[in-house]
């Protein structure tokens, strides 16, 4: 249970209208509607079955939603229910890529075999829920009839959510997003993708490096894909000691499913989820 209190300007109402100076935001009851006013700021959201209703960002109807102060409660809305789901998915491997591989292109293919192998071993697949690779991720997992997790968010362009994810979240902020994909995954592979893909393996590898998650399974999938990036790495990083020796070790390359599935399944038999939380989540 969370308890905000606010300034003695801050009015919370219930239906039944009983002014508090206290909001709690968890531990309400089953279904309510709150209604709020402060500094001539005006709005209201529902708590129906324990989950917290917010509106759209882009709903001007409601003033707080363009006030920083009050977007802690939407913030906090998502980390709550994503938490609370994806914490009974079990051991999960991330798979990204892009939004932009078409059906007949053989990583897809590759990104649908991958995720039903994976399944099989009683991986959930979690994926960032869009079309291409994503929608391949999933459709394997699903194939397999094993969780396969989407984490959607709103795009105005590419992102609509695919249909094979069978554990849908849906997001508005890319951060509370991105803490979702490396908290609850235990390995991650890096198919061939654009900018989202490229910024997802340089934030966890630096995770890595820094210690500030275990040094889980890092896999780029497709040599030739990932060859120049690699190569520029070494040239332009380690050449001038920007990175330590091994940082770019942290990583495998590879091109083969199998391969790929072997690495995280030897990776939960060895270690398996850790108990403790890593430090970036402690």
């Amino acid at each position: 249970m969370f308890l905000v209190r606010h300034s003695p300007d801050f009015r919370c109402h219930t239906r039944a209208r009983h002014p508090c100076h206290y909001f709690l935001v968890c531990g309400l009851p089953r279904c309510e509607t709150f209604e709020f006013e402060a500094s001539g700021i005006y709005s209201r959201f529902d708590i129906h079955d324990g989950r917290t209703y917010l509106p759209r960002m882009n709903n001007h109807t409601f003033g707080f939603t363009k006030e920083d102060p009050w977007r802690i409660f939407r913030i906090m809305a998502e980390f709550v229910d994503s938490f609370e789901t994806l914490s009974q998915i079990g051991p999960a491997v991330t798979i990204f890529g892009s939004a932009r591989t078409s059906r007949s292109d053989p990583y897809y293919t590759a990104a649908v075999g991958l995720a039903r192998g994976l399944a099989k071993h009683h991986f959930a697949v979690i994926t960032g829920g869009g079309p291409g690779i994503m929608e391949a991720a999933n459709k394997g997992a699903a194939e397999a009839k094993g969780n396969s997790v989407g984490l959607n968010i709103e795009l105005p362009h590419e992102q609509k959510g695919n249909r094979y994810a069978n554990v849908p979240i849906h997001f508005h902020y890319f951060f509370s997003r991105k803490v979702c994909f490396v908290k609850y995954s235990m390995g991650f592979v890096f198919m061939p993708g654009g900018l989202g893909t490229l910024d997802e393996f340089f934030e966890i590898i630096t995770l890595v490096q820094t210690e500030r998650i275990p040094r889980y399974p890092l896999i780029l999938f497709g040599r030739n894909y990932w060859k120049g990036l690699l190569q520029w790495l070494k040239t332009a990083l380690e050449k001038n000691e920007f990175v330590s020796p091994g940082d770019l070790d942290l990583a495998t390359v590879t091109d083969d499913v199998q391969e790929a599935i072997d690495l995280l399944v030897d990776y939960q038999r060895r270690v398996s989820p850790p108990e403790a939380r890593p430090k970036a989540f402690a």
